[in-house]
């Protein structure tokens, strides 16, 4: 079981170092480090190639987070691959756990981890709504993005299968290719905090970019316009597309943004009609 690491990472030097000695120090170590520099002006590179010799550097224009990883992931010569974003950390078992869950459960191809939240150097709880879970998760996954990239580990066959990620999203690109995996495929837990995922700093995308929704809800059409959802999915999908836009069609009406609350009104799909009788009502 060859693993890829890819970390993507955009002027983070100072947190790229943790997040690399976190891989350093995994007690199964990968075959490949992939660092993916995405127009970082920092010294980023120059801070890569001097301490960390081993790892493969690639560098490119600022394309943003998924263009980097599908970069890395096409360069990745192992038939799985881990992803880590550069603000976070691995525990040192991370690997090791998952592979051994993978031995042991083989004909699945995709695994995560429970994780650690800190936020502006304080460790907090994760609502309920964030427990991770195992096996079909796509349900899970419609309301919010359910797995963290950092915690992934999945076979290169998987990502053949339901494609990378989604450049033309600047944010939530990650629940979009969850959408598209757990649609698809069972996934893994391993039942242990393996991953320190960190929050606060100004550079998150989700402080970047108000209404995260709107993403979310670009994702919900593109998989429910593919037609690879079966009957349950579909209707799972279109529940919560619903609700998504009608959310954001109040907060711009509340905002003055009419045109824009009209705008998602109008792509609000229509509720299935109830069927009565094995036969479709009136």
């Amino acid at each position: 079981m060859n693993v890829s690491v890819i970390i993507p990472t955009h002027d983070r030097r100072r947190l790229l170092r943790r997040a690399l000695d976190s891989v350093r120090a995994q007690s199964r170590p990968p075959e490949q480090v992939i660092v993916v520099d995405d127009g970082s002006r920092d010294g980023t590179a120059a801070m890569v190639r001097r301490e960390y010799p081993d790892v493969e550097l690639l560098r490119q224009p600022c394309r943003g987070v998924s263009a980097a990883r599908n970069r890395g992931i096409e360069h990745a010569t192992g038939d799985w691959i881990a992803l880590l974003d550069s603000d976070d950390e691995w525990l040192p078992a991370k690997l090791e756990r998952q592979l051994a869950l993978l031995r042991q459960r083989p004909a699945e191809r995709v695994c995560h981890t429970d994780e650690i939240w800190i936020r502006n150097g304080v460790r907090v709880n994760p609502g309920r709504r964030h427990a991770k879970r195992d096996g079909d998760i796509f349900r899970q996954c419609l309301r919010l993005c359910a797995m963290s990239p950092s915690s992934i580990l999945l076979h290169r066959s998987v990502l053949e299968d339901v494609g990378l990620f989604d450049e033309s999203l600047p944010a939530c690109e990650d629940y979009d290719l969850w959408l598209r995996i757990t649609s698809r495929y069972p996934v893994a837990l391993v039942e242990e905090p393996l991953v320190r995922k960190y929050g606060g700093h100004a550079d998150q995308l989700s402080r970047r970019h108000w209404g995260m929704d709107r993403f979310r809800v670009q994702a919900l059409q593109k998989i429910l316009a593919a037609g690879v959802l079966d009957g349950g999915q579909r209707d799972a999908a279109q529940r919560t597309l619903r609700r998504k836009l009608q959310i954001l069609a109040a907060g711009a009406a509340k905002r003055g943004k009419h045109a824009a609350a009209r705008r998602y009104l109008a792509a609000v799909p229509s509720a299935p009609r109830p069927e009565v009788d094995g036969g479709v009502a009136g």
